[in-house]
């Protein structure tokens, strides 16, 4: 069970037509190790899934409203 969930929106960075990966990557690197990590995106960010998997995490993806994802990841176990 996650410890704390820490939350990223990146809609603003497309919004200002800006790439959120670098942003979300920091998120990531300062996740300890019981934390979970919840994306808000406009989108499914599909290509984001493989890069997490590598790093050793898990996800689940769900569309809350039009253009807004909440995907959470969590270390595999």
């Amino acid at each position: 069970m996650a410890t704390r969930t820490i939350e990223l929106d990146v809609r603003p960075f497309h919004e200002r037509g800006e790439e959120p990966f670098q942003a979300i990557m920091d998120a990531v690197e300062a996740l300890g190790p019981e934390d979970a990590f919840l994306l808000v995106n406009s989108f499914e960010p599909i290509p984001l899934f493989g890069v997490m998997k590598k790093l050793g995490y898990s996800y689940t993806a769900d569309e809350v409203a039009p253009e807004e994802w909440r995907i959470l990841f969590t270390r595999s176990t």
